[in-house]
């Protein structure tokens, strides 16, 4: 059979393919089912890899609010945020490197492959640190920040290939939402490892071991695409690649980067992820300082009311992603609104809580709390918005449009601890705090506003590169015309 990466995917949009909707396979659970189970346990391991150091810096440079048995390192606050941003470094330049592998070599490898090394190198960091200090520990993040580039570009090439339409906004949030559960068991476990007699060492030996475990299993069980899937049903794989409305061409088709670039809808959903990639992690890097250091918890209950947020937004995922998608299906909104719907709520409602937040006095922690859950559960609802508006608008080069975009962004989730920490000179300050918390909620509202005004759903033109290049104009068929086609290729592989 031929390779997924000689395929290309011809697309109209959603609206006008669910005209003749696709027959469902007849099993309830299939095998798309199982690949973004791993998929989101991947990325679970993931954010638990990039994450575990927020919490556990406080421990290793402040042993009296942990364990004091173990080492103590101490590093001034500009260290310990150099160190925060670090990861971002190496993150950023390989995102369009890893895009374009993924399209030219296997997404499943790729991602594989980044599991197993950045979870070895987060084994390696407590070694890193005791030796070679805080330059070592540097030295870790930038490099697990360099093999994670791929993860986003890999994920979104895979979803483009698993998730049919009508279902693509569920099974992405699961994905995706399994980086946010990943921040609440590691933030929660993060605190009470650190606080228990094995010390703050082993929350980098156990979510770095469990990352490369994870890598292993998606090496062994996951696919590229349902076409290269051994033991796929036939009507299942039929369902998948009708709804995506593939066909076999004989050429790879190049990434057409002249035109991403001078697409607006790119450039609006650039501004959006800009601004997600800002506030989210301001929030994920510096709130369990902001909790320390103004609400006055001890490590334990830091890690808690840190992870808190997140378990609330991982459980509100699910029926908002279902409402998205089921509105889609029913016509009640066209999935140009639905993206923008959900975003808005992903975006506003935090900038509105962020503002909230930064007049909560110190006797108010659980206010502080509640804010935070509001701010961090809403943001969930961006993962139906803008973050698969990449697949809406090129399900051919989905991963490498989210490679260029997550690029760019990415260093917004380096300034923003950098700026924080500018900004932040006494952490008992809440007025500094004040300052961060209003700075991150203009980004919100400046970036989904600009995706408001030009964002899109609409299947790119620069989509079918060699269709233009040929000057070939085509028209998709028809669903039971395209099953027809499907079905025959399959006949013909039979003696």
């Amino acid at each position: 059979m031929a390779s997924l990466r000689r395929k290309r995917v011809s697309v109209v949009s959603l609206s006008e393919r669910m005209k003749v909707p696709p027959n469902k396979p007849s099993a309830w659970f299939g095998y798309r089912h199982g690949q973004v189970g791993l998929m989101g346990l991947g990325f679970f391991c993931c954010y638990a890899i990039r994450v575990t150091t927020s919490v556990t810096l406080e421990a290793m440079t402040n042993a009296a609010s942990a364990n004091p048995n173990f080492e103590e390192f101490h590093w001034e606050e500009s260290v310990k945020h150099i160190i925060l941003s670090s990861f971002f470094w190496g993150y950023t330049i390989t995102q369009i490197p890893a895009s374009i592998l993924t399209q030219r070599w296997t997404a499943q490898g790729l991602f594989s492959m980044t599991l197993v090394i950045s979870g070895l190198l987060t084994v390696a960091t407590p070694m890193a640190a005791h030796y070679g200090g805080w330059q070592m520990v540097i030295a870790c993040r930038v490099m697990c920040g360099l093999v994670q580039g791929a993860v986003l570009p890999c994920l979104h090439t895979l979803l483009s290939r698993w998730s049919p339409p009508e279902e693509r906004g569920r099974l992405s949030t699961f994905v995706y939402s399994g980086g946010w559960i990943g921040n609440v068991i590691c933030l929660l476990s993060t605190g009470f490892l650190a606080a228990s007699s094995i010390g703050w060492p082993s929350c980098f030996y156990i979510w770095g071991s469990l990352g490369v475990l994870s890598g292993i299993c998606f090496y062994l069980l996951g696919q590229d695409s349902p076409s290269e899937h051994p033991r796929i049903s036939l009507d299942e794989k039929e369902y998948i690649e009708t709804s995506l409305g593939i066909t076999e061409i004989n050429e790879k088709p190049s990434t057409p980067w002249k035109s991403i670039l001078g697409s607006l809808p790119v450039w609006a959903l650039l501004m959006a992820q800009c601004g997600q990639s800002w506030g989210f992690w301001m929030l994920l890097t510096e709130i369990p300082s902001y909790m320390s250091s103004i609400m006055r918890f001890d490590i334990k209950k830091n890690g808690m009311m840190t992870a808190l947020p997140y378990l609330s937004a991982w459980l509100i995922s699910f029926p908002i992603s279902h409402i998205s998608d089921l509105c889609i299906r029913k016509r009640i909104v066209t999935t140009k609104m639905s993206r923008k719907i959900c975003n808005t709520i992903g975006h506003w409602v935090p900038a509105a809580a962020l503002i909230g937040l930064g007049y909560v006095g110190q006797d108010q922690p659980e206010l502080a709390v509640g804010i935070l859950v509001i701010a961090v559960s809403c943001n969930i609802a961006a993962f139906c918005g803008h973050n698969i508006n990449h697949m809406d608008l090129s399900p051919n080069f989905a991963g490498p449009l989210m490679g260029f975009t997550n690029t760019i962004a990415s260093a917004c989730g380096i300034l923003a601890p950098l700026i924080a920490g500018v900004i932040i000179k006494d952490s008992t300050n809440i007025l500094q705090w004040r300052s961060v918390f209003f700075l991150s909620a203009a980004i919100y509202t400046v970036g989904n506003l600009i995706f408001i005004l030009f964002g899109t759903s609409e299947v790119q033109k620069w989509n079918d590169p060699i269709e233009s290049k040929d000057s070939v104009v085509r028209k998709v068929s028809t669903a039971p015309v395209m099953i027809t086609t499907i079905q025959e290729k399959e006949d013909e592989r039979i003696p």
